[in-house]
């Protein structure tokens, strides 16, 4: 069993998501995966075990929840992946979406790509290059925490798919930016994320 017990990862994903035993015991093994390899290299600021449930996987699965019960999604783009959020959670959640993770930073490429082997997930995979030289487009791109937002956004519009959708886990100061830059996106109101954290699910349609 991981650090983390998958009762008490239960129990502190219940304000976001309910999750069947199978995938509680991914979570905890993806927990003891990061905290591994934080230690070396750093893929997150939050070290506390429960803090990681509520903010990372809590978030992630709560925003891959809503989306999918919104659209039939079959390919996904998790741009600037970093540790693994929100991508590895929508594929845990749902084994039928093909994920990618496009990570740049090596190092951060390989964490991802032992991540997946651990976790026996056939349906992630790893680019471990520039979006700019990703060939494809996807039903639902993903962002979450990058830096330079107003480079990664114009890149997320560029490879969803006519009709695909955009979704931003931001800051609520972030929200206002983004509706300006992504002219081309049609914007439903934003939905507020569980437990506070002025996190929210910014949702959108390409139109062109």
């Amino acid at each position: 069993m991981g650090c983390v017990e998958t009762s008490a990862i239960a129990h502190l994903l219940q304000p976001f998501i309910e999750l069947d035993e199978m995938r509680l015991r991914a979570i905890s093994t993806y927990i003891d995966i990061l905290l591994k390899w934080n230690s070396r290299i750093n893929l997150t600021a939050i070290r506390d075990p429960s803090e990681i449930v509520q903010r990372h996987f809590g978030e992630s699965l709560f925003a891959a929840q809503f989306m999918l019960t919104q659209k039939s999604v079959a390919t996904a783009i998790d741009l600037g992946s970093g540790a693994g959020f929100p991508g590895v959670p929508l594929a845990i959640l749902d084994p039928d979406v093909q994920v990618t993770l496009i990570e740049s930073q090596q190092k951060k490429a390989t964490f991802l790509k032992e991540l997946i082997y651990a976790l026996g997930l056939k349906n992630l995979k790893v680019f471990g290059d520039r979006a700019e030289s990703y060939p494809a487009t996807a039903d639902l791109v993903m962002l979450r925490a990058v830096e330079r937002f107003e480079q990664a956004l114009q890149m997320a519009i560029r490879l969803t798919r006519t009709g695909g959708t955009i979704a931003l886990m931001i800051g609520s100061g972030q929200v206002e930016p983004a509706r300006r830059l992504g002219s081309a996106v049609n914007w439903s109101d934003p939905v507020q994320m569980p437990c506070g954290h002025s996190r929210e699910l910014l949702i959108g349609t390409k139109a062109s």
